[in-house]
Formats: C-alpha cells, sequence, structure tokens
C-alpha cells in the first residue's frame, strides 16, 4: 500500500484527540497549512485560490503585511491585560463612527457571544422574555440560537425545534421562529405576541438569502410599534456590504447589531453595538444591580486583535476598497451563471455580490425553505469538483476577497467550466 499523505497522517492523530477528528467547523479531512494573500495550501502542498476566507474575516486576504505589522509592532508591547487598553478604545470609536446604531460598544472574542448578549441586553431592557428569529438564521451556538437554524422537520410556526442536544424545553417556550421575508406573518404574530417579546434578531441577509424590497424596513416599524428591541446580526455583513454595514446598504437602523469577523482582522474578536439606553444595562452604576447585564471575557478587546482590526478597516476606508470588492464579486457571480447556463444547470445566484453561492433550484430563493429544497447532491458534486480544480469554498457560500488576482480569476473560469460539465 502507498504512505499515507500527510493530511491522512494528521486526520488519524486527530480522531484519536478531536469529537468527529475536527474542530466542529469544516470538512475534518483538510488541514490548511498556510495561506498568502488570495491563496492557501493544505498539508500535501495542494494549493487553492481562497474563497472561505476563514468563514469571512480575511476579507484583505490572508497575512496582509500592513495589519502584519501593527500585530508584530504590538506584540512585544502584551497581548492581553485583562484590563483597558488603548487600542481597545479607538476600535471602539471607530465602530461607532461608522455604525449607524452605535452609540456604545462592547467587546467580546466571537460572533456567537455577540448575539447571546445583544438578545440578553434586550430582554433586560425591555423586561420580556420572548426572543424572535427567523427559520434559518445563523445567530451563534447559544440555546436560543440553536433554536431553528437548520431544522429537517419542518413544523408550523412559530414552534421552535432546538438543533441541538442538551437545550432545556422551557428555552423552546421563549422562542417565537417566523419565516424569513414574510412580512404579513410577522406582523399577524406580533398581533398576538408583541407586547411579550424582548426582541427580534436577524440577519440582515440571511445566510445568503436577501431581504426583500421594504421586509426589513416593515420589521423596523414594527419593533417601533410594539417597543422590540430589534438586533441586527452584522457579524458577517458588518464592514463587507458597505463600510458601515448592512444598514449602511439597506438604510435600515437597528437598536443594537452585533459584529464580528473583520473587526478583529483575522483575531478571535467581537462587539455588540447599540444605543446607549440598551447599552447602559452593561453599568450598574446608571441601572442598579436589580438591571445589571454581568459580562467578563478573558480576551475581550485584547490589544493584538484591536490593532489588526483598526489597520484592516484603515485598508478599508481607503478610495475604491468597497468597489474592488463588489467588483471581484459581481464578476464571479457572472462566471458562475454563465457556464452553469451554458451547461442547461438549472440554478440561482442567491445574495450580494461581496457574499452568495449558488443554490440549485428552479424558482426564487426567499426562505431557508426554498434553499432547503435545493438539490443537494450537485451541490456536494460541484463544490466537490471546484476543490479538485482548485477553488476552495464552503459549502453554502463565496467570500470574495481584495487579494483576488487576474491569475485567480483564470483558475476559477476553468474550475466553475468543468464543475458545471460534471453535473450536467
Amino acid at each position: 500500500m502507498p504512505d499515507k499523505t500527510l493530511m491522512q497522517t494528521w486526520a488519524a492523530r486527530a480522531r484519536a484527540v478531536l469529537p468527529a477528528g475536527g474542530f466542529g467547523n469544516f470538512d475534518p479531512s483538510i488541514f490548511i497549512r498556510e495561506g498568502k494573500g488570495s491563496r492557501i495550501w493544505d498539508e500535501d502542498g495542494r494549493e487553492y485560490v481562497d474563497y472561505l476566507i476563514g468563514s469571512g474575516p480575511m476579507l484583505l486576504g490572508h497575512g496582509h503585511p500592513e495589519v502584519l505589522e501593527a500585530v508584530a509592532e504590538q506584540l512585544p508591547k502584551g497581548m492581553t491585560f485583562f484590563a483597558n487598553n488603548a487600542a481597545g478604545v479607538e476600535l471602539a470609536e471607530e465602530i461607532c463612527r461608522a455604525v449607524s446604531c452605535a452609540e456604545q460598544v462592547r467587546f467580546l472574542s466571537s460572533g456567537g457571544e455577540a448575539d447571546m448578549y445583544a438578545m440578553r441586553l434586550a430582554r433586560a431592557f425591555t423586561g420580556r422574555d420572548k426572543i424572535l428569529k427567523f427559520e434559518g438564521g445563523y445567530h451563534g451556538m447559544s440555546a436560543e440560537a440553536q433554536m431553528s437554524l437548520a431544522p429537517t422537520q419542518l413544523v408550523n410556526f412559530p414552534q421552535a425545534v432546538p438543533d441541538s442536544a442538551g437545550i432545556p424545553e422551557a428555552v423552546r417556550g421563549e422562542m417565537l421562529i417566523a419565516p424569513f421575508n414574510d412580512l404579513d406573518y410577522l406582523e399577524s404574530l406580533l398581533a398576538e405576541y408583541g407586547d411579550r417579546v424582548a426582541g427580534i434578531i436577524v440577519e440582515p441577509l440571511q445566510r445568503i438569502i436577501p431581504p426583500a424590497p421594504g421586509f426589513l424596513e416593515g420589521v423596523r416599524a414594527l419593533c417601533d410599534r410594539y417597543g422590540i428591541v430589534l438586533i441586527f446580526d452584522e457579524v458577517v455583513t458588518g464592514f463587507r456590504f458597505a463600510y458601515g454595514g448592512a444598514q449602511e446598504a439597506y438604510g435600515v437602523t437597528p437598536d443594537l447589531c452585533t459584529l464580528g469577523k473583520i473587526i478583529g482582522g483575522g483575531f478571535p474578536l467581537a462587539a455588540v453595538a447599540g444605543r446607549k439606553p440598551i447599552m447602559d444595562h452593561f453599568d450598574k452604576a446608571i441601572v442598579g444591580p436589580e438591571k445589571w447585564l454581568m459580562m467578563l471575557g478573558t480576551l475581550s478587546g485584547n490589544p493584538v486583535a484591536a490593532v489588526a482590526g483598526l489597520k484592516t478597516m484603515e485598508i478599508l476606508r481607503r478610495t475604491g476598497a468597497f468597489d474592488t470588492l463588489r467588483s471581484h464579486g459581481e464578476r464571479l457571480q457572472s462566471m458562475f451563471r454563465r457556464h452553469l447556463d451554458a451547461a442547461g444547470v438549472p440554478h440561482r445566484i442567491v445574495g450580494h455580490p461581496t457574499l452568495f453561492d449558488v443554490v440549485f433550484v428552479d424558482r426564487e430563493v426567499r426562505t431557508y425553505r426554498d434553499v432547503l429544497a435545493a438539490d443537494q447532491k450537485k451541490n456536494g458534486r460541484f463544490n466537490a469538483v471546484l476543490r479538485e480544480n482548485g477553488v476552495f469554498k464552503s459549502p453554502g457560500k463565496v467570500y470574495p476577497s481584495l487579494a483576488l488576482t487576474e491569475a485567480d480569476f483564470e483558475l476559477t473560469e476553468l474550475a466553475v467550466q468543468r464543475a458545471a460539465a460534471a453535473i450536467a
């Protein structure tokens, strides 16, 4: 028998010490050795154009020299202190300048933590218990977020379906589930439950599904009518759709938003940002012990992530950065569409130029259930052929980056052409 490859060797070692042989994030058979610019290399030395970009944070590409320089300057001064640091304050100031809803910021280490605290803030501020989310919306790994994230059992709304073991039944009773992009249903649901709902949490772009015209505006109006805290989960869309995120792109301002990925420049960092009267619940001196929301995090706002985020955001403020990013995405979307059309494969390109994917379905995609109805075998084969031909992406998203080159587009086009032919 031939010797094992390095990736096979690492996979065997991983299975011995990691549940399911991985970190829980991605295909556990893949081990990435390094990344530079728009490319990554696996442990067997295979090279790919990277459209996963760490699940979103590496918008500038891997190892951007200016970010590396900022981090290298910080490292000898200290990596974390569990105390305030100036870079963290500067980062909070820049978020408040950029993001419409942000009057104050509290840092955390992950987007899932930020979403959990945002829902808790809504409860603290309103004195209500119920949270409403949309079926298929991803908001981290808290008990509330793991309701109807990816249900295979499609039940009647607003019943919640837990996606994980270990969640108390009581949590289900405090969650309401609605279909994304259905304003009429949401209005009827709030007519019954509105005075008991603390917050509505929504991805402005739900995974890859865009909001229908008027949907986010309608959600905002309903939250105002019933005194509900509107939370935009902008962990993915923040500083990607535009410098001010999806709330800038769509022209709708929430009460709170959550941020992550890009604001840490590739290091663990996230934030809750929002209106001061709500954020005051982090300040015991203002709201008192009964309404105070305790929050601690060993690495929250650490200076290494803060300087990486500050430099990343400085680069994104430069003239033409977002025009270039959108242009890259539009070119990729056109490429996918052209070759799938030529192969006669029914599909929809769904999302935003800065974040999208192909859904193998012959109808408009407006909700989670539309995505669930897609041809998953074609999706799996299509992505497998892309990877065989040097294109690395997640099973459900394409993340363009600013680091893409003409050579990357040429390689990608050939891979897409071959993948389309393979599923025709």
